[in-house]
């Protein structure tokens, strides 16, 4: 029989600093205490937590559930599927239900008013005397009473505030029931202002890297894997274990407003990336290693959105009732799984697969062959038949957020369950997990899903049941497990400032962000600019700007450049006029409908659809569809989604008058154009005007500037085609890769897949060999 002595924080000082046999020593790190030990994991506790060590065979053990014995799941030696299983056996119905929930958007501080608003002893956080590490009432709420464990963060004021709150959720956690650890996360947080200023010294918040879209641009997968090295390290550093991302949709679809976030639209380089992606979260190597290539420096990689969320008819987005169906008029539904089975599924540095998975809210139109058209996140063919059963997926399934919550509203954000709004809620949140899923995200409380258990009960019996609660909560503590979490959740803030965003990761961002940037035109080889030019740069007033919910980010007209002046300064002569100019330099965003519930409009009449344009100029839709493919709702009296005929204006006109207007006064002066983009573009209104353009994805404006006055060559590739015109864009499929009738310009290039240019002219490189389709 084992000998376990129970030690006391004041009595393992002493007892591991004077015993021959004890393999370890401890170390006060303020808000915790710290044990190494030679030969095992290293463990971190609070002092407040109630927990004890336990020394068996001269290691240290955490007493998790303080009942004086060793259980498996406390003994790091074992497989953490050895103990996830211990563990998941010994919870109440209550635990495994809090395990099931991930948590609503939460910022470190709390916003004071809005959906979000959270208060500190019962007051806002601007009169409460509270620090930004504090943890909400709120939120003391969620992990006590409702045991969530999944907690997802948007906004932080800091890293050193990340680190200490971390600590302060890992202390609460670490002393209730079993001792779960938080597995915090984030969504994507590594993008930028484009007006920001890379400094190779200063370091930031955070490193900052293109945009997924920015990324695949590189058509180079070690540039995901860089990316998700330093980015699973500056998680670890910010208290995140999980990542809910990558989002490896294809975007066949043009108009989707989610093409941003996509690793574009070939299968090939999206399947590439996302290998390469998921691989650099998980991996841990060397020293940070513990099972396999599981370790201190994983973070799970949640990859979206199965089986694949860019082919929404016409563009809508499935956020909203109106964009719910995706649809395949190419008959391509197989190919849109390539990124998850052959990508994320099949991992090269020891992790295997990707550990989560989130479906998207749409419904795969016409793909079950039982003929049910109802959400991913609820179809038994889409869940249990693909992923689970034909591509034998083994980790955790967590819904995209608010699918089981109610339909309120139809052009608004509400509930989304799609095919299934007249169900009752408990039988929603039953249905959800009888097909395979584990987690329901972006909710706080264990109502619904206790509800479930009991509606369950009556169905399959307790045992079943039981069973089926168990056996999500194995999967779902598998990733807490693998990463660590239970010997040693915690951190020292002042590292963790130091880490995140230090000056060599921030140098590493801005070089990927040079490197995706696309020269798409180069006449008569105006770039680069060589010397100290004279540059002008037009001011206009901006329209108000938009996020993708319809809020307003900058909701009056403002007066412009585009660009940052002291930014353009570092390289060129700013001037006033175009007559004192040398060239002319036009920072310019891509077209842009406006409000995010553009698809919609109820003021439009008739059905209420409206197009959406990727041009600058009014748009009517002559070509559409005369009957949609899908339709139906609830809350609509009919079926048919056209909106042929329909017309539709973007807000951000004023760019394509600020290119034709400074081609006009710079006369036969160069005028250059750098353009941020989002989503594939017309170019047939602004190329003719322009000398030379250049286009980025979710890149600072400095990116450009470095490519201008030749301190780098462009690299970049386009990883979407450009379309020749709006009739192009509504005749392609949108489940269908390569399917435009691309545009050509002045000089003869053809704004294709895989196609950019450098100083050389048109790039030819193992790239586009390897990525470029070979039939155009």
């Amino acid at each position: 029989m084992k000998k376990i002595s129970i030690l006391s924080a004041a009595a393992l000082l002493v007892f591991g600093a004077t015993s021959a046999e004890v393999k370890y020593k401890q170390s006060d790190k303020g808000d915790f205490i710290e044990i190494t030990q030679q030969g095992g994991r290293t463990l971190g506790y609070s002092q407040n937590s109630g927990v004890k060590i336990l020394e068996v065979d001269g290691y240290a053990f955490k007493d998790l559930n303080r009942n004086g014995k060793l259980d498996k799941y406390e003994d790091w030696r074992l497989p953490s599927e050895e103990r996830a299983k211990d563990l998941a056996a010994q919870l109440s119905i209550d635990e495994i239900a809090g395990l099931m929930l991930y948590s609503s958007h939460q910022e470190l501080p709390a916003p004071e008013t809005g959906k979000k608003a959270s208060t500190y002893n019962g007051l806002p956080f601007s009169k409460a005397y509270a620090s930004p590490e504090d943890i909400t009432d709120q939120q003391k709420k969620f992990i006590i009473k409702d045991r969530v464990r999944h907690i997802l963060l948007t906004k932080i004021q800091s890293p050193y505030v990340a680190a200490e709150w971390n600590n302060k959720v890992q202390a609460l956690c670490e002393g209730l029931d079993h001792g779960i650890p938080a597995n915090n996360s984030s969504d994507p947080r590594h993008g930028l202002i484009a007006e920001d200023e890379f400094n190779a010294g200063a370091g930031g918040k955070i490193s900052v890297w293109p945009g997924l879209l920015g990324m695949a641009a590189t058509f180079d997968p070690a540039v995901a894997l860089r990316f998700g090295e330093v980015a699973s390290t500056e998680y670890r550093h910010l208290g995140m274990a999980t990542a809910l991302s990558p989002q490896i949709d294809l975007a066949t679809e043009p108009r989707w407003r989610r093409v941003m976030a996509t690793f574009g639209e070939g299968s090939k380089l999206a399947t590439d990336f996302a290998r390469a992606y998921s691989d650099g979260f998980q991996t841990s190597k060397g020293e940070d290693a513990r099972e396999g290539a599981w370790g201190m420096n994983s973070v799970n990689a949640m990859v979206k959105h199965w089986p694949g969320g860019g082919t929404g008819e016409a563009g809508r987005d499935a956020h909203f009732s109106f964009g719910k169906y995706a649809v395949y008029p190419g008959n391509n539904f197989e190919e849109h799984l390539l990124p998850f089975t052959e990508g994320a599924f099949k991992l090269e540095g020891g992790t295997e697969q990707a550990s989560a998975v989130m479906p998207y809210y749409t419904i795969s139109y016409g793909q079950d062959p039982s003929g049910k058209n109802i959400a991913n996140g609820y179809s038994d063919y889409i869940i249990k038949d693909l992923l689970r059963t034909k591509y034998n997926y083994k980790g955790v399934i967590c819904t995209d957020w608010g699918i089981v919550r109610e339909y309120a509203d139809l052009h608004r954000n509400t509930g989304k369950p799609w095919g299934l709004e007249s169900m009752p809620e408990a039988e929603r949140y039953l249905t959800v997990l009888m097909v395979g899923v584990d987690q329901y995200g972006g909710i706080n409380k264990t109502d619904g899903i206790l509800a479930a258990y009991e509606l369950g009960k009556q169905k399959y019996g307790e045992k079943a049941i039981r069973a089926r609660f168990e056996e999500s909560a194995v999967r779902l503590l598998m990733n807490i497990f693998r990463t660590g979490l239970f010997e040693n959740a915690y951190l020292e803030p002042v590292k963790s400032q130091a880490t995140v965003g230090c000056e060599k990761f921030m140098r590493e961002g801005f070089d990927a962000q040079v490197k995706s940037v696309v020269m798409l035109k180069n006449h008569a080889q105006t770039l680069p600019l060589k010397g100290r030019l004279k540059v002008y740069l037009p001011k206009r007033m901006q329209a108000g700007e938009y996020s993708r919910w319809g809020n307003a980010v900058k909701g009056k007209p403002y007066e412009s450049y585009g660009v940052s002046l002291n930014v353009v300064k570092q390289y060129f002569d700013v001037v006033e006029t175009p007559e004192e100019a040398d060239v002319a330099l036009v920072f310019i965003k891509a077209p842009t409908v406006g409000r995010g519930h553009y698809e919609w409009d109820i003021k439009a009449g008739g059905t209420g659809y409206v197009p959406i344009s990727l041009q600058y100029g009014d748009y009517t839709a002559k070509y559409a569809r005369k009957q949609s493919i899908a339709g139906g709702d609830p809350k609509e009296n009919f079926t048919n989604r056209t909106y042929l005929g329909k017309s539709i204006t973007t807000y951000n006109k004023v760019e394509m008058e600020t290119v034709l207007e400074t081609r006009k006064v710079m006369g036969k002066k160069p005028v250059i154009l750098a353009i941020s983009a989002e989503r594939p573009m017309c170019f047939h209104e602004i190329e003719k005007s322009a000398d030379a353009i250049l286009i980025g994805f979710e890149v600072m404006n400095q990116s450009f500037l470095e490519i201008i006055a030749g301190k780098a060559e462009p690299q970049g590739l386009l990883p979407v085609q450009m379309p020749k015109d709006m009739r192009a864009v509504e005749e392609q499929c949108e489940d269908l890769p390569f399917d435009m009738r691309c545009y050509k310009d002045a000089d003869g290039n053809v704004y294709d897949y895989a196609y950019g240019l450098n100083w050389s002219g048109v790039i030819k490189d193992w790239r586009t060999e390897k990525y470029a389709p070979k039939k155009r």
